[in-house]
């Protein structure tokens, strides 16, 4: 691909964001303007459609096909998880509670050999 051929697809990509932006700001803007003529419903339908229409257009640039590439793909892993059953969820979290527990047991005996030995050093405490 040529140099001129590059710089006219980053403009293209450029200018098709910079639409997108404008066509948010232009949807959100409308939700305001319209606030004591139309009802919310309307007004948030007029926004999600001017949303839509944003992606839309950014879909079309370079960046934005790039961006839905890595969608899909995530989409297609994701598939591929091998979830838990309920049983092994339960496993674990009572596994987790049960190490956390005695952790906290081991901490607190340790806190109060230290406190016990920073008082004997200090003679201060009862």
């Amino acid at each position: 691909m040529s140099a001129h051929t590059e710089a006219a697809s980053s403009a293209r990509d450029t200018a098709l964001l910079w639409l997108a932006v404008a066509i948010c700001i232009a949807s959100i803007t409308g939700f305001y303007w319209f606030e004591g003529e139309y009802n919310a419903l309307l007004r948030v339908a007029g926004m999600l459609a001017g949303g839509a229409l944003a992606v839309l257009v950014a879909l079309q640039s370079r960046q934005g096909h790039a961006a839905w590439l890595v969608v899909r793909d995530s989409r297609t892993e994701l598939r591929k998880v091998v979830w838990p059953t309920r049983k092994e969820t339960a496993q674990t979290t009572a596994i987790i509670l049960v190490v956390v527990l005695i952790l906290a047991i081991m901490l607190w005996g340790v806190d109060s050999l230290l406190l016990m030995g920073l008082q004997a050093l200090t003679g201060r405490g009862g």
